[in-house]
């Protein structure tokens, strides 16, 4: 094991009470075990997260300092952590990884703190550039490394040569049976990590699939893996939940997957596997593989204990579905609404309002088809996001394009008409573009298709509080249900002051804020 120091980092993402097993720089750490002395850093725990990553990088001889980066609001604690380090130590080189710059490559090297962006899954090119570093040398004022040869040809990586941004070609995709289990202990006291859901008192974290073969148009997973998906093998999966149950406490946990529920048959193992760990569970899923299960699977499931999944029903509509290249339609909707109340699952449906072809019609008949799914099944959950367009690769590009070339994801404007995206990271960090990327406004949504939405959100809210909701005492919620239940039914959603008064006092959870 080589002395020099990895410093990992997880800026802060969340409040603390919403913290999760910070699982992209647990896997990073896990290739990193027996080669390199390395330590984790989470923002999400650390009070003071720059002065602990400074005193981590200057307490020894420093590599690199290795940064995840999701978009929206962690772009902005990435980079007070970046600069800071580049302040301090301007010899340590500095990489960012995870989805924003993988998603967004050219902002993300074009700035004076990032010298490495690494692209798609990262533990392979972190282990390569590490390997190569000693010969590069340090970074300078306008280049990742003071020898550029000795950056090329390494796969996933984009860096810096004199100004000029350099792209190397793709690395293959490699299914997660592959690496090694997550250096959990690396975290300390682990059960900081394992909060009260209600799934459990005390709820792990974990992924057991890695990408996604379907290509919706609005989600960064495409862009990130490329159409590649792959599940892990049970004997893995029941060691690190067993580990988390048995070692550390957990009573429940989070799939963090792409999509769960690949294809019935690759599934049935891992239910069997979930059954015998009496572990409550939650996950992401497709409605369409869900509507298509045999009975025998449903039974498999509720055996499972499985308590929620989040589907992504996105919209009223068949044709708009296509247009999203979602793969599902509105039926599939329905039926796993059906199945979901038959075996005890509660539905988290996500709907993706207001693309830019007639968003306000598109509005209105999402909340038509919102309390038609409310009639099947009253405790499903429904989290409402604003259409956001994401950088795609071309498919046929990538067909036409060499193997020696990288095949970035690539949006000219946001929207048909623009804006024009950021070019830097400072840019990402303005107030409407961390609200456009997280899917809370968009550009061509008048005033008033915002104030509708609004309302319609905080009196479906207050009808139907979510069991998301462990803290708020029942009473609360009774007293919501009832003072919202005239609106609801008489579709009388405009400026429901009495309802926005009483949440200033019963500040009730929102799952697309803070849920699972």
């Amino acid at each position: 094991m080589t002395t020099r120091r990895v410093v990992l980092v997880n800026p802060q993402m969340c409040a603390r009470q919403n913290i999760r097993l910070p699982l992209s720089v647990l896997a990073l750490g896990a290739v990193l075990e027996r080669r390199y002395d390395y330590r984790i850093v989470d923002g999400n725990v650390e009070r003071d997260a720059v002065g602990t990553v400074l005193e981590a990088v200057g307490s020894g001889s420093c590599a690199l300092v290795g940064v995840t980066v999701m978009p929206g609001p962690q772009v902005a604690p990435a980079i007070e952590i970046s600069a800071a380090v580049r302040a301090a130590y301007p010899e340590v080189p500095i990489a960012w990884g995870g989805y924003f710059p993988t998603l967004y490559a050219n902002a993300a090297i074009n700035a004076p703190y990032v010298d490495y962006v690494v692209r798609g899954q990262g533990e392979d090119t972190l282990c390569d550039l590490l390997a190569r570093l000693p010969d590069a040398g340090p970074p300078g004022p306008a280049s990742s490394a003071r020898d550029p040869g000795s950056l090329k040809g390494l796969p996933g990586l984009t860096w810096k040569d004199a100004g000029r941004i350099v792209h190397n070609p793709e690395r293959p995709f490699r299914p997660p049976d592959e690496f090694p289990p997550l250096p959990y202990d690396r975290l300390g006291d682990v059960r900081q990590y394992l909060r009260p859901t209600f799934l459990g008192s005390r709820t792990g974290a974990h992924q057991a699939a890695i990408g996604c073969r379907y290509r919706c148009t609005f989600c960064g997973v495409v862009s990130m893996f490329n159409g590649h998906t792959q599940l892990q093998s049970t004997s893995p999966l029941r060691d690190a939940l067993t580990t988390l149950r048995d070692r550390h406490g957990a009573t429940a946990v989070q799939f963090f997957d792409h999509n769960f529920f690949d294809r019935e048959e690759t599934s049935v193992p891992i239910l069997e596997e979930l059954a015998r760990l009496e572990l409550p569970w939650w996950c992401y899923a497709r409605a369409d593989t869900l509507a298509k299960f045999s009975t025998t699977t449903w039974e498999l499931i509720r055996r499972s204990r499985l308590r929620m999944a989040y589907i992504g029903a996105e919209a009223a509509s068949d044709e708009v579905l296509r247009r999203m290249k979602k793969g599902t339609t509105v039926e599939h909707t329905l039926a796993v609404a059906r199945r979901c109340r038959e075996y005890g699952v509660i539905p988290e449906f996500s709907f993706i309002l207001g693309g830019p072809e007639d968003p306000e019609g598109e509005i209105e008949r999402t909340f038509a088809f919102i309390r038609r799914l409310k009639r099947l099944h009253p405790e499903c959950e429904v989290i409402l996001y604003f259409y956001s367009p994401t950088p795609q690769r071309d498919p046929a590009s990538v067909q036409r394009s060499r193997r020696d070339e990288a095949r970035l994801p690539v949006l000219a404007t946001y929207g048909p008409s623009g804006p024009a995206l950021p070019t830097t990271p400072d840019e990402w960090t303005e107030p409407r573009w961390v609200s456009y990327v997280c899917h809370q406004d968009a550009p061509w949504l008048s005033p008033k298709l915002r104030r509708r939405v609004a309302d319609f959100t905080t009196v479906l809210a207050c009808r139907f509080p979510t069991v998301q909701d462990h803290r708020t005492p029942r009473w609360s919620k009774l007293f919501l249900r009832q003072l919202a239940g005239w609106r609801y039914a008489t579709a009388r959603y405009r400026h429901p002051w009495e309802l926005r008064l009483a949440r200033r006092l019963i500040p009730l959870r929102q799952p697309e804020r803070d849920g699972l």
